[in-house]
């Protein structure tokens, strides 16, 4: 970004409003050469492990808020003719509001961030403010919400985003990006909007996210077979590496393999943490199904061990493909998949991941792929949409608002971002009305897809 003066960033705000008005961000209404939705899903369908696309089928079936979560190749492709202010960020591509959520930073604080970047790259920064508050407005109608007070949740969540941004294109470089949400300060949020008894349970969940680590998985998901500590089979959602070995391949070649793919993932972290991961040793591996929207990509799950048998370690590793945004922006800058998402999540999230890394590796099958690791479980939790009421919801989605400002803050144009919002609801009620339509839309979609499964187009699995 050339170095403007903050004069000059304001004056390109307000420039971008002349271009593309706030209003404009209010309109939705699909086009003839709108592409199907079923074949984009059934296009990304092609590249993943095929005995599991049923069951991504059968999750996006439960309702409408679960079909959107699986949708994002689908919004992609329709915010792509939606207009642009032509100010960018590094964005997540797939900001619904469950891609939010609280983890431990590496000093062992409970923070609250994005946490899914699959779909992470530079682009339109309304991309992620429309898929966030489409995600309300769906998750409100899911709940039963009034539209009056779905309209107010949405509301409530771009202004907040607007007003931070407005705060962050004020503050220092270095004041925004050391700017995080710590769980303390959700608290202190909730108080103007949770009952006594809802705050009580919101700091229950957060007690209850720091039991979900390494150990709460180690005892969960293994078990002791003739000695040695594996990775328990419950097919198809956990599938141990050894039921997977084609004819013709030895278990101990695989083991050497697996061995060193993960030594030379080392490489993609900081040095400190290559000497902490050495530390660790390999001993089991398993298929793991995951998400919603993820379903049908190869993700697994690594058992290392320290110390000794009660010093667990669960690494996740998650494919990586092209971004769905791709297509739309430009390919990303990265050569990996894997390193794209890892450089994304760096950018946007306040503290990420010790074991947060990449790599590319030949798959059993013979196919390249890339890959990025993390943690599996460490403090992770999540937001109970599904029993929240409206006065929650609504400070949720103040908190969802302000932590994708300061995700976009960080290498986005700030001051020309919260120029071109200015001070007034403007933009917000324009996104309300998006959300509104694009809900519509979604249930549109939806439908397409119960009446695929039912005409035996898609086979879909469900109860899973």
């Amino acid at each position: 970004m050339a170095h403007l003066s903050p004069e000059e960033r304001v004056a390109r705000g307000k420039a971008a409003r002349n271009d593309t008005p706030r209003s404009s961000h209010g309109r939705w209404e699909p086009a003839d050469s709108r592409p199907d939705p079923i074949a984009l899903l059934e296009e990304q369908g092609a590249s993943r492990v095929l005995e599991l696309v049923p069951l991504r089928y059968g999750r996006m079936m439960v309702s409408p808020f679960t079909f959107f979560r699986g949708a994002a190749l689908i919004m992609a492709s329709d915010l792509a003719a939606t207009p642009r202010s032509g100010l960018n960020a590094q964005i997540c591509g797939d900001a619904h509001l469950s891609n939010f959520g609280v983890f431990a930073s590496p000093e062992r604080q409970l923070m609250f961030d994005m946490n899914d970047f699959d779909e992470t790259l530079p682009g339109p920064w309304e991309w992620d403010v429309k898929r966030l508050a489409a995600s309300f407005e769906i998750a409100g109608r899911d709940r039963g919400f009034k539209p009056a007070d779905r309209r107010a949740v949405v509301m409530a969540g771009v202004a907040e985003y607007r007003k931070r941004m407005h705060e962050f294109a004020a503050a220092r470089n270095l004041e925004v990006w050391y700017a995080h949400i710590p769980v303390e300060r959700i608290f202190e949020e909730l108080k103007a909007t949770a009952t006594k008894k809802q705050q009580a349970k919101a700091a229950a969940n957060a007690a209850k996210a720091r039991t979900r680590d390494s150990m709460q998985a180690f005892s969960k998901l293994t078990h002791v077979v003739d000695g040695e500590r594996r990775i328990v089979s419950d097919p198809p959602l956990i599938v141990p590496i050894e039921e997977l070995i084609p004819p013709g391949l030895g278990r101990d070649d695989v083991e050497r393999e697996l061995r060193e793919l993960i030594r030379s993932y080392r490489r993609s972290l900081e040095t400190d943490r290559r000497e902490l991961l050495e530390a660790f040793d390999y001993v089991h591996l398993a298929r793991k199904v995951v998400g919603v929207g993820s379903v049908g990509t190869r993700a697994w799950i690594a058992l290392m061990l320290g110390r000794d048998d009660q010093d667990p370690l669960f690494l996740q590793a998650k494919e990586a493909q092209e971004s769905v945004l791709e297509r739309f922006v430009g390919k990303s800058k990265y050569r990996n998949s894997g390193q794209r998402v890892v450089a994304g999540q760096r950018l946007m999230q306040a503290s990420s991941d010790n074991f947060l890394g990449w790599q590319r590796i030949t798959g059993l099958d013979g196919q390249v792929r890339d890959f990025y690791l993390r943690q599996l479980r460490d403090w992770k939790g999540s937001a109970d949409v599904d029993n929240m009421a409206s006065n929650l919801m609504t400070g949720y989605a103040k908190i969802c608002g302000a932590t994708l400002a300061r995700a976009h803050a960080r290498s986005g144009d700030r001051i020309a971002i919260a120029s071109y919002l200015g001070n007034s609801d403007t933009f917000d009620r324009a996104i309300a009305d998006f959300s509104a339509l694009y809900a519509d839309q979604n249930e549109r979609d939806y439908q397409a897809l119960v009446h695929a499964v039912q005409s035996g187009r898609l086979e879909a699995q469900t109860g899973l």
